[in-house]
């Protein structure tokens, strides 16, 4: 036994060597981390305006930033606007399958297949449109006036070779049309 419990070696010393400097370190543990938090916050919550150069915080470029994607307009048919054309009519509904020929129907301007109803007349042609006719249901499945359909058919036996002249709107209608433009 030759080591005494209580030496002191000259290797393992801290670098607080009186008590002087023990409290000045105690007293600095406590202050330092209090004083950065006080910086931290006078910091963020100074209110420094906006940056030169910048227009991010202005009251425009928040605007663009909230500002809607997208919008929907309705568009609601006008009751002076008076009957839609065969084109327009075609356009809207008969298209779907007319354009392709799907379900067996008579394709857009094909003289071939329309040569056979075409042959039946105006008359037949506005029947089977109004009623419906094997897989084409009443309108073509739409909702139209008994003219924008005839128009409709007019304007595909047409486009097949035929000579129909598209049907005129009745006289209350025209005028109404015209005076609401």
């Amino acid at each position: 036994m030759s080591q005494e419990p209580n030496s002191h070696d000259s290797s393992h010393e801290g670098p607080i060597q009186t008590p002087k400097q023990l409290a000045v370190a105690v007293l600095l543990a406590f202050l330092v981390p209090i004083a950065a938090i006080i910086l931290l916050v006078v910091f963020v919550s100074t209110n420094n305006g906006s940056a030169s150069g910048s227009d991010a915080l202005s009251a425009q470029a928040t605007a663009q930033r909230i500002m809607p994607v997208g919008s929907v307009e309705i568009k609601v048919a006008s009751a002076n606007a008076g009957p839609r054309s065969g084109e327009e009519v075609f356009k809207a509904q008969c298209s779907t399958c007319h354009a392709s020929g799907a379900l067996g129907s008579p394709k857009f301007g094909d003289a071939a297949a329309w040569g056979p109803r075409i042959a039946t007349g105006l008359e037949a042609l506005t029947h089977s449109a109004l009623k419906g006719k094997n897989a084409m249901p009443p309108q073509g499945g739409g909702d139209f006036s008994d003219l924008e359909v005839t128009r409709a058919a007019v304007y595909m036996a047409n486009a097949g070779g035929a000579k129909f002249t598209e049907p005129a709107a009745p006289t209350g209608a025209a005028s109404s049309a015209s005076s609401a433009q």
